[in-house]
């Protein structure tokens, strides 16, 4: 979803290639296509369109990706849109994960 985007390069998304096992989880449960296929391993291809939802990390059999809720959090996007970005927030009390 290239025209989804909150603000450049703050995600906390990381990506191991050396332990993905080429389930393809994350390319099934990302709603963003943060993740493709290539070949027989996943391949991290939009960085900044990861909403940091942790869906990839939480199905990741292989612990091959990390993400912690933060600046970009699903949340925080959607309480920005709802009341504004100076009372939105994430995390404890903030309805983030």
């Amino acid at each position: 979803m290239k025209e989804f985007r909150h603000l450049p390069d703050v995600t906390t998304l990381t990506f191991d290639s050396e332990k993905c096992v080429g389930c393809s989880l994350c390319t099934v449960v990302c709603p963003h296509g943060v993740f493709e296929m290539n070949g027989k391993q996943a391949r991290l291809v939009d960085r900044n369109g990861c909403m940091e939802c942790g869906a990839c990390a939480l199905n990741c059999p292989s612990v091959a990706i990390t993400v912690t809720p933060g600046v970009g959090c699903a949340a925080y996007i959607i309480q920005s849109w709802i009341k504004g970005k100076e009372n939105a927030a994430c995390g404890p009390g903030g309805g983030c994960c």
